[in-house]
């Protein structure tokens, strides 16, 4: 996927070899250790073509080669989610600089490293619209509220079958925006003919968004989606309230950036197992309570960071010019 997007930007873009060496069976380890090596390798070569004067480290098993070999040399690591995974934290112990999203990373991060505060990076396009053209874009009403659910660039099957079960209750109270990843695209295409036809035009799906995504997110009154990274920039970014459904399957990474956006007074989080039962109450009480929506978004839109690019590539500069 990143070769794709560096390469649609129009940057060169180099591979490296690297595996991971957590989370995986034994009789895989000897394989991606011969992996990591070489990818070690494969960073000496590319540092000594390139000779950077800085480097820049967002997370994942692929930047540990590069890390090694790069020691001696200035590197920034920016740190997405409110907990660091598992390879940034050991990336932290080569880093000049670790960038973080909130002042709650600080206590995951080594004592003895220069931490600073940035916000989470948005592209800028994705804040270009304004609420009368995001909803003309989806040709929406533009005196009903809208729900947005988003389930990741996948989608999230959970999320997308306690939407379907509940399609015509929900739509009694809001228009829906649905992104639901190529998997269960069917299933939910199949679940909209079902619909009569005033519903049907209250119901929008698409299997992914594009440059669209920003659209949907400056239309939405409230949004029901998974708790990962982005949603601890592109929510603060339209002050966009929140019910959050972390991703059971996986370190507490979600659950901690749920809980943080809860604690701020800008989600409530609906645990996976209970999602079936607890998604039509809690939108519909959330659609009918519009001074607790009115709270929620002020408290979110409190969060935005909208210099924090610009504040990374500061830092980013600062240690090329040292």
């Amino acid at each position: 996927m990143e070769r794709t997007l560096v390469e649609h930007a129009g940057l060169n873009f180099r591979g490296i070899s690297a595996a991971p060496i957590h989370g995986i069976s034994l009789k895989k380890i000897p394989d991606n250790l011969v992996k990591i090596i070489r990818g070690f390798f494969d960073s000496r070569k590319i540092l000594k073509e390139f000779n950077p004067d800085v480097l820049f480290f967002t997370g994942g098993y692929v930047g540990f080669p590069m890390a090694v070999a790069a020691i001696r040399r200035p590197q920034l690591i920016f740190v997405p989610d409110i907990e660091p995974g598992m390879m940034l934290k050991v990336l932290a112990k080569f880093a000049s600089i670790i960038t973080v999203v909130c002042e709650e990373s600080r206590r995951y991060l080594p004592a003895d490293k220069r931490v600073a505060v940035t916000g989470y990076p948005v592209r800028s396009e994705l804040g270009k619209w304004t609420k009368e053209q995001a909803r003309e874009t989806f040709g929406l009403n533009s005196l009903k509220p809208v729900l947005f659910v988003f389930g990741g660039s996948k989608g999230a099957r959970s999320i997308n079958q306690a939407v379907t079960a509940n399609l015509s209750t929900l739509l009694q109270h809001c228009q829906i925006i649905h992104v639901t990843g190529e998997l269960d695209w069917e299933n939910v295409e199949n679940a909209r003919k079902e619909l009569d036809p005033v519903q049907q035009a209250d119901y929008h799906i698409t299997p992914y968004l594009h440059e669209e995504m920003g659209a949907a997110l400056r239309a939405a009154d409230l949004v029901v989606s998974r708790a990962g990274a982005s949603t601890l920039g592109e929510f603060p970014l339209f002050g966009l309230p929140a019910i959050l459904v972390p991703y059971p399957y996986a370190w507490r990474y979600q659950k901690v950036n749920a809980d943080y956006l809860v604690e701020k007074g800008a989600a409530l989080l609906i645990e996976d197992a209970a999602l079936a039962e607890k998604l039509v109450p809690t939108v519909t009480d959330l659609m009918q309570n519009r001074e607790k929506l009115t709270s929620m978004k002020a408290s979110m839109t409190e969060l935005a960071a909208p210099d924090a690019a610009k504040n990374i590539a500061v830092l980013l500069d600062e240690l090329a010019s040292n």
